[in-house]
C-alpha cells in the first residue's frame, strides 16, 4: 500500500479519460460546449467505432493497470480534491488499508499488482472513492461519520471492490455506446478539447455510472473482505444502519446527493442483505430484528445505545461476534464471563456497559439458548 507517490512526469495519449467511480457521491460533470463533439466528425474522418473502442480500451488499460497511470489519475485527484493531512487520520487510513489489503489478498491476488495509492481528501461530508488506477480517497469527514474503523473498513472494502472488479473503467466502456461515442471520435481526431475536458473532472462520478450490479458487487465482495479480516462482519449491516438513523434512506447530505437512487441499492435494503449474509454465516442461529438480537429463535439481548451507537447499530455488532463464533465453532464450548464481556470459547460477544443486562445473565441466557 502507499498513501502517497513520488512524482513523475507521464505521458499519456488521451491522458483525460478518467472519470472517479464514487460509491456514496454523485458530482456533477462541467458540461461540454454545445456542438464541440460532433458524431459527424467520425463519419466524415472514416474513422471505425471499432477502432475508436480498442483505442480508449488501450487508453484505459495504461490509466487503470500500470503505476504510470496511477501516478497521473493521483496526482489529477489529488488537486482536485484536495489533501487533508493529517497524522493521526493516516495512521488510521494505513491501518485499515493495510488490514483490507491483507484480507483481500487471502481471495483475490491481484491485489498486490498494483498496490492502492490513497489519501484522506479535504472534504467535511461522509464519502468515500475508488476510481481507476487504485486509486482511492476518503473524506475527512468520513472519520467522524463512522462509531469505528469496523465500519469504516466495510466502506473501504465496498469501494476496494469496485478497484478490484475494474469497475469504473468497464463502466467506461459501457458509455461509448452512449454519450462518449462522438467524444471518442473527437479525441481520435486530435481534439485537445476532449483530453482538457475529461482531465477537468478526473474525479467525477456522474460521467460514468456504476450500474446497480456493480454496486451490489461490491457490497457482496466487502462482505467477502470483511469475513477475512480482523473486523467485526456485524459492522456490514450496523453502517448501514448507522447511515439510516443519520442521512435516511437514499437523501441528501448538505449540498451533495449521498447516493444515486438510480444507479446504487436505497440504504435499507443494504442493511437487510448484510443481515442475511450474518445470519447464513452463523448457520441460521442468530438473526436481529428491530435492536433484539436472537439466538436460535429466542431473545439474547436487546444492547443499551452506548458508544454513540443507537440500540439497532449496537445490536448488529453482537450479531456479527455471535456469527463468527458460530461460523468458527467457539458454540461448541459453554459461554462464561470475563469481567464485563460475555464470551462464548475464546470469541467475545459482547461487553456489558451502562443500561445492559448483568453481565451473568446474559452468559446464562446464551448457554441455554445455544
Amino acid at each position: 500500500m502507499k498513501r502517497s507517490v513520488a512524482r513523475k512526469t507521464v505521458t499519456l495519449l488521451l491522458a483525460g479519460c478518467f472519470a472517479f467511480g464514487s460509491t456514496f457521491a454523485a458530482y456533477d460533470l462541467p458540461r461540454a460546449e454545445a456542438g464541440l463533439f460532433d458524431i459527424g466528425d467520425i463519419l466524415q474522418a472514416g474513422i471505425n467505432i471499432a477502432q475508436a473502442r480498442d483505442t480508449v480500451k488501450k487508453q484505459l488499460d495504461v490509466l487503470d493497470k500500470t503505476a504510470d497511470g496511477q501516478q497521473y489519475i493521483f496526482e489529477r485527484t489529488q488537486s482536485q480534491t484536495g489533501v487533508y493531512d493529517d497524522p493521526y487520520l493516516n495512521e488510521r487510513l494505513d491501518g485499515i488499508m493495510a488490514n483490507m489489503t491483507a484480507a483481500i489478498g487471502q481471495v483475490d491476488k491481484t491485489v498486490y499488482d498494483l498496490p492502492y495509492a490513497y489519501y484522506v481528501s479535504s472534504f467535511d461530508y461522509f464519502n468515500a472513492a475508488c476510481g481507476m488506477g487504485h486509486v482511492m480517497y476518503v473524506n475527512k469527514g468520513s472519520f467522524d461519520f463512522v462509531a469505528n474503523d469496523d465500519e469504516l473498513a466495510v466502506v473501504l472494502g465496498h469501494e476496494m471492490g469496485h478497484g478490484q472488479a475494474h469497475h469504473v473503467a468497464k463502466s467506461y466502456l459501457r458509455s461509448i455506446d452512449r454519450a462518449l461515442l462522438a467524444q471518442v471520435g473527437s479525441a481520435a481526431l486530435g481534439g485537445t478539447a476532449l483530453t482538457e475536458y475529461l482531465a477537468d473532472a478526473t474525479y467525477a462520478y456522474s460521467s460514468v455510472h456504476a450500474s446497480k450490479g456493480d454496486e451490489k458487487e461490491a457490497d457482496a465482495l466487502s462482505w467477502d473482505y470483511m469475513i477475512h479480516s480482523n473486523y467485526n462482519p456485524g459492522a456490514t449491516a450496523a453502517v448501514w444502519q448507522r447511515v439510516l438513523e443519520k442521512l435516511g434512506d437514499n437523501t441528501q447530505s448538505g449540498v451533495n446527493l449521498w447516493i444515486n437512487p438510480s444507479d446504487h441499492p436505497n440504504n435499507m435494503s443494504r442493511r437487510d442483505r448484510y443481515e442475511k449474509k450474518l445470519e447464513e454465516y452463523s448457520g441460521k442461529h442468530v438473526s436481529v430484528k428491530d435492536g433484539n438480537v436472537s439466538v436460535n429463535g429466542k431473545k439474547f439481548v436487546t444492547p443499551a445505545p452506548a458508544g454513540g451507537m443507537s440500540t439497532a447499530e449496537r445490536a448488529y455488532f453482537v450479531e456479527g461476534n455471535l456469527a463468527a463464533a458460530y461460523h468458527n465453532g467457539h458454540n461448541k464450548q459453554a459461554a462464561r464471563v470475563d469481567g464485563n464481556t460475555v464470551m462464548l470459547g475464546a470469541q467475545p460477544i459482547m461487553t456489558c456497559v451502562d443500561g445492559d443486562e448483568n453481565v451473568q445473565t446474559l452468559v446464562d441466557r446464551l448457554n441455554k439458548n445455544k
